[in-house]
C-alpha cells in the first residue's frame, strides 16, 4: 500500500513537469516547422499524450480483456472532454477557431458515431480497424496541408507578433524534438506507475475491471492530456490546449481502437457500455454547441462539464 502511494505521487510529479516541457517543445516545433499551434496540438501533442491509451488498450486486447480495452478509450474520451477541457476552461477561457467547428470537431464526432455503431454489433474486427487507421492518416495529412497553405500575410503577421513578444531565437529543432520525446516518456512512465498504484489499491477494495477501466485507468491514461492542456492554457497557448483534446479524441477512437482491433478483434463491445457510449457522443455534441455559441469555452461551461464528469464518476463507482 505504501509503495502504491509512492507510485501515485511520483507519477503526478512526472506528469506535471512533463506537461510543462512538452508545451515548450511543441511550441518550438510549431515555429520551426511553420505549422499552426492548433495543428501541433491535434497531431504531436494530441497523439503523443494518447500513447498511454494505445499501450493499455493494445495490451488489454492481446490479453482478451475487452472491458479494460474499451473502458479505457471511452472513459478517456469522456474525461478528456468533461474533466480536462472543463478544468482547463476554469483555469483559462478557451477561444476556438472557425476551422475547429467546421472540420476538427465534426470529424471527432464522426469517429465517435462510427465507433458506437460498430461497437454495438458486438465485435470490432480487423477490417474496421484498418479503415479507422486509414481515416486518421488522411485526416492528419489534410490538416498539415491546410496549415502549410497558410497565406504569406498570416505568416508575416505571426512573425511580427513573435518579434514583439520575444527577440530570442526559437529553440533549435533537434532540441525541441528531444524535449518533446523526453517529456512524452516522462509522462507515459508517470501515468503508468500512477495507474499501477491506483489499480492495486482499487483491486484490494474489490473493484471490477470494467469500473477500473472506465475510471482509474481512463483518468490515469488521460493525465498527460490534463497536464499538457492546463499548462498550455496557463502559457496562453489555448489553440494547443483544445487541439490536444480534439486530437486525442480522434486518435483514441481511430488509432487506439483501430490498432487494438487489428492486433486482436475486440469482442463483447455491446455489453455494459451503452450509457458510456451515449455520454461520450453527448459530450462531443455539447462541446460543439458550447464553442459554437461564442467561439469560446467559458469558465461557467468548464464548471458545467466538470460537474457532469463528477456525477458520471459517482454513478460509475456507486451504481456500476
Amino acid at each position: 500500500m505504501v509503495l502504491d502511494i509512492v507510485y501515485i505521487l511520483l507519477g503526478l510529479a512526472l506528469l506535471v513537469k512533463g506537461g510543462d516541457y512538452l508545451v515548450d517543445g511543441s511550441v518550438a516545433i510549431a515555429k520551426r516547422a511553420k505549422l499552426s499551434e492548433m495543428v501541433i496540438g491535434l497531431t504531436v501533442v494530441g497523439f503523443g499524450t494518447s500513447m498511454p491509451e494505445l499501450l493499455v488498450s493494445a495490451q488489454s486486447a492481446l490479453m482478451g480483456s475487452s472491458g479494460i480495452a474499451i473502458g479505457n478509450v471511452v472513459g478517456s474520451n469522456i474525461s478528456n472532454i468533461a474533466l480536462i477541457l472543463g478544468v482547463t476552461a476554469i483555469v483559462h477561457t478557451i477561444p476556438t477557431q472557425r476551422i475547429t467547428l467546421r472540420l476538427d470537431l465534426p470529424f471527432m464526432l464522426l469517429a465517435f458515431v462510427l465507433f458506437v455503431a460498430i461497437a454495438m454489433t458486438g465485435t470490432i474486427g480487423r477490417v474496421a480497424g484498418v479503415i479507422a487507421v486509414i481515416m486518421l492518416i488522411c485526416f492528419v495529412a489534410y490538416q498539415v496541408r491546410l496549415s502549410r497553405k497558410a497565406s504569406k500575410k498570416q505568416e508575416k503577421l505571426a512573425a511580427e507578433q513573435l518579434e514583439e513578444k520575444s527577440a530570442a531565437e526559437p529553440m533549435a529543432l533537434w532540441k525541441a524534438i528531444l524535449l518533446v520525446i523526453v517529456s512524452f516518456l516522462a509522462m507515459v512512465f508517470g501515468a503508468n506507475i500512477l495507474v499501477e498504484g491506483a489499480s492495486n489499491i482499487a483491486r484490494l477494495l474489490g473493484v471490477t475491471d470494467r469500473i477500473i477501466g472506465l475510471t482509474i485507468v481512463a483518468i490515469g491514461t488521460s493525465l498527460p492530456e490534463l497536464f499538457s492542456s492546463v499548462m498550455a492554457a496557463i502559457k496562453g497557448k489555448t489553440d494547443m490546449a483544445i487541439g490536444n483534446i480534439i486530437g486525442s479524441g480522434s486518435f483514441n477512437i481511430l488509432c487506439v481502437i483501430g490498432v487494438s482491433s487489428i492486433i486482436m478483434p475486440i469482442t463483447g463491445t455491446n455489453i455494459g457500455f451503452a450509457f458510456d457510449y451515449a455520454l461520450m457522443v453527448f459530450l462531443g455534441v455539447l462541446l460543439w454547441l458550447f464553442l459554437r455559441s461564442k467561439h469560446l469555452l467559458e469558465r461557467w461551461e468548464g464548471v458545467a462539464l466538470t460537474a457532469i464528469y463528477v456525477a458520471y464518476l459517482a454513478k460509475t463507482i456507486i451504481i456500476g
